[in-house]
């Protein structure tokens, strides 16, 4: 019954690490391209900066939203594991 539980423990560590770590990774990936496409954009086209802000700033805040909402879930797992309530 302990090596159970502590195996399920470590798994749910690993896959809350590959959750935020990868939820992290494309966060980060998907921001970082968008960036450089409204600098292009910006470069190209001045006069439309104050629309194209809008939109960069919105997509942020929907790409971090993504990310968090994975950061949630893990921490669901981390402190509220249904499977501990198999085992016992």
């Amino acid at each position: 019954m302990q090596e159970s539980l502590a195996l399920i423990q470590s798994y749910t560590a690993l896959g809350i690490a590959i959750i935020v770590g990868l939820g992290a990774i494309g966060a980060c990936l998907g921001i970082g391209i968008m960036g450089s496409k409204f600098l292009e954009s910006a470069a190209r086209q001045p006069e439309l900066i104050p629309q194209l802000q809008k939109f960069m700033f919105l997509l942020a805040g929907l790409i971090d939203a993504a990310f968090l909402i994975g950061v949630g879930i893990a921490m669901f797992f981390g402190f509220a594991n249904p499977l501990l309530s198999v085992i016992r």
